[in-house]
């Protein structure tokens, strides 16, 4: 016998669920309080701010205008119901607050602007806990984080990372070009070629896509929330060999070009400009490559028809769990 089921009486969905606890009367005045909170906190650090959006300027964090919106969106796809905070968790993020703000203090009358700019974040994350509890941490603290990509990296970290991503770029890219059969050698971060050198300079490191890449693939990982954990951390830490990859093969077709006498002006061009959009499409599809290999690496229980989970291999023979297997002597083993 069919039963139909009345609309009008059938139990509301988990997305109805969801959308009336997000929307309640309650939700709504947090949202307004953090929205509140927030302005006041740009207000208070209006000039440090501004001195990271000059740094944007530089071709190397341009991506740095697209983070907040970035922000702002995994905020909205990860977003729960508020939980009412404890008196004790109120009084961490005031703490924390507080802590935050001797910190940019400390930051700004030393001129450590790193300290300055990360005690922004804090605040934030203090205010989240002051009007949802720890318990708002567990969705809303990733992607409040995940504003640190907005900031220009310090000059120590430029250095230490910039000078090896070079030499290896160049070191690379002579090695793919001599095995392409083009007669290169390198000379410090110089590739000579037959009737040409082609310079290596800290724009071709690969840091800027890097920076890029890794931001990317830690927003994606933000988003895939149904894999786990450690599946999550792979993916972003994949972005840094195939970041570096796709910038060595930038340079390798860009020698193959000046080996194969194209017009220096078309040469350029595309090593500057066309490049630019070829590279994060590959980078991209690289990326969904080690997603694909990672889905099937592990297969989870639940992905399993019902006979296989009901297999056990006990010395290459499948048998149905708890089925003991008899022994010559008549003794089960």
């Amino acid at each position: 016998m069919q039963v139909e089921s009345n609309p009008e009486t059938a139990p509301p969905s988990s997305i109805t669920k969801a959308a009336a606890s997000f929307f309640s009367d309650r939700d709504i005045n947090k949202w307004i309080v953090i929205g509140v909170g927030v302005v006041v906190l740009v207000l208070l650090y209006l000039n440090s701010l501004q001195a990271v959006a000059g740094g944007w300027r530089n071709p190397q964090y341009s991506h740095g205008y697209l983070i907040p919106i970035f922000a702002a969106v995994l905020l909205w796809i990860r977003r729960e119901s508020f939980e009412e905070p404890p008196v004790n968790h109120i009084w961490l993020g005031v703490g924390l607050m507080v802590l935050s703000v001797l910190f940019r203090v400390v930051g700004t009358r030393f001129v450590v602007f790193t300290v300055d700019n990360l005690s922004f974040i804090t605040c934030i994350l203090s205010l989240f806990i002051v009007v949802g509890g720890l318990a708002s941490l567990r969705w809303a603290a990733a992607p409040v984080s995940f504003l640190i990509f907005m900031f220009p990296l310090p000059g120590f970290l430029v250095d230490s990372i910039l000078r090896p991503l070079q030499t290896f770029a160049t070191h690379s890219s002579t090695f793919a070009l001599q095995t392409l059969g083009v007669e290169a050698y390198r000379v410090g971060n110089k590739i000579n070629l037959d009737h040409m050198e082609l310079g290596v300079i800290d724009q071709c490191s690969g840091l800027r896509m890097l920076t890029i890449f890794i931001a990317l693939a830690t927003a994606i990982a933000m988003i895939f929330t149904h894999r786990p954990m450690w599946e999550r951390l792979v993916l972003v830490a994949s972005a840094v060999p195939i970041a570096i990859l796709v910038n060595v093969i930038r340079i390798t077709i860009t020698g193959v070009l000046y080996n194969l006498k194209v017009d220096s002006e078309i040469a350029n061009h595309i090593f500057h400009n066309w490049a630019g959009y070829i590279m994060m499409p590959m980078a991209l599809g690289l990326l969904f490559l080690v997603m694909q290999v990672l889905s099937r690496l592990v297969v989870e229980t639940s992905q399993l028809p019902p006979t296989s989970r009901n297999v056990s291999h006990v010395s290459g023979v499948q048998r149905p769990l708890g089925a003991n297997p008899v022994g010559r002597s008549g003794k089960t083993v």
